[in-house]
């Protein structure tokens, strides 16, 4: 039970940290790199309880490695068109 509740607490941190430093990409990407630690945390913490096998937890981490390669192919684009990933320094229309 002390597990699931240090979960939460990533996750809630997590949370926060993308809702309120939204202005630079890297600090939002990082915040969601947490989202998904936290998240895989739990799936493996429910499929060992339930003794299930563990092919799911590798599609999950196929698929955040796709999220977190894909968000630094955006942030090197950005930095390389702007000259930093500060959002309010450019326009997005």
């Amino acid at each position: 039970m002390n597990m699931y509740l240090i979960i939460l607490v990533m996750y809630m941190i997590g949370n926060m940290i993308f809702v309120s430093k939204h202005k630079h990409l890297l600090i939002v990407l990082l915040s969601l790199e947490f989202l998904v630690l936290s998240l895989f945390f739990l799936m493996m913490i429910y499929l060992m309880m339930i003794n299930y096998n563990m092919y799911m937890l590798m599609v999950f981490l196929v698929f955040s490695v796709c999220e977190g390669a894909l968000g630094l192919s955006i942030l090197i684009s950005m930095i390389r068109t702007h000259g930093n990933d500060y959002f309010q320094s450019f326009n997005l229309i």
